[in-house]
């Protein structure tokens, strides 16, 4: 499907320009089987599997302030895993070293998904403002921008730690959009989560695409109505 290009898209960065934290399952899996040694009698999938449930647990009601300590968050989120496991207790120095393990292996693993930046390059050609509106930590989310050529392929660059503000809040794409000078009706949000790129975009008025990286579909039970599901940014440059 091809429509006609937006005088301005706020494009989100991880997991829909990066592939960063997408199927956390396997990566938990990867650096758990590095530790099998040390967590016996426990096999490294049941460890996973706890950790991942402490993580949704951890998440669904985590504040914004979590995701300026992301490191330390996945601390906490290890070691709420080992505390659910039945049998010997492991160590929490353990629960450390896994969960750092786990945030470098994410770093070692990131790439630019085929296509991003030339999809973005096309789009600025032909006039599109870009915004790039990301959350997370300043510091960690201006070094994947400045390591994967990013900055100077948007208008305007937006972290939440750097602004003090980051989606679903309101304020996060009103300031983006008055950076670009445009309006909702003007304005494509793009990006993968329900929430932050879709829900929340479209009170608004903004056209909001949800990409959909891995072609999993909506989640069962799901109420939310994107206005168009792409699996890649190439998908939106006109043929």
């Amino acid at each position: 499907m091809t429509i006609a290009l937006p005088r301005a898209m706020l494009i989100d960065m991880d997991d829909t320009i990066l592939s960063a934290y997408g199927r956390p399952e396997i990566a938990w899996n990867i650096v758990a089987t590095e530790f099998a040694d040390e967590l016996a009698p426990h096999t490294p999938h049941a460890v996973a599997a706890a950790i991942l449930a402490s993580a949704r647990s951890f998440w669904s009601v985590a504040g914004a302030e979590w995701r300026m300590k992301l490191i330390q968050a996945r601390q906490e989120v290890v070691k709420g895993g080992f505390a659910a496991l039945t049998g010997p207790a492991l160590p929490t120095e353990l629960a450390i070293r896994i969960a750092d393990r786990f945030t470098r292996y994410r770093d070692e693993q990131m790439f630019v998904f085929p296509g991003a930046h030339e999809a973005i390059d096309e789009f600025k050609a032909r006039g599109v403002k870009l915004a790039l509106v990301t959350n997370g930590e300043a510091g960690q989310q201006r070094a994947k921008i400045e390591r994967f050529a990013l900055e100077h392929r948007f208008d305007h660059i937006q972290i939440e730690g750097e602004h003090g503000f980051g989606k679903p809040e309101e304020r996060a794409y009103l300031h983006a959009m008055e950076r670009l000078g445009v309006g909702p009706e003007d304005t494509w949000m793009i990006g993968d989560n329900l929430e932050w790129e879709i829900v929340a975009p479209q009170r608004l008025g903004i056209y909001a695409i949800w990409i959909d990286v891995h072609g999993d579909g909506l989640p069962e039970g799901s109420d939310v109505k994107p206005d168009r599901i792409i699996r890649s940014l190439t998908e939106l440059v006109p043929g």
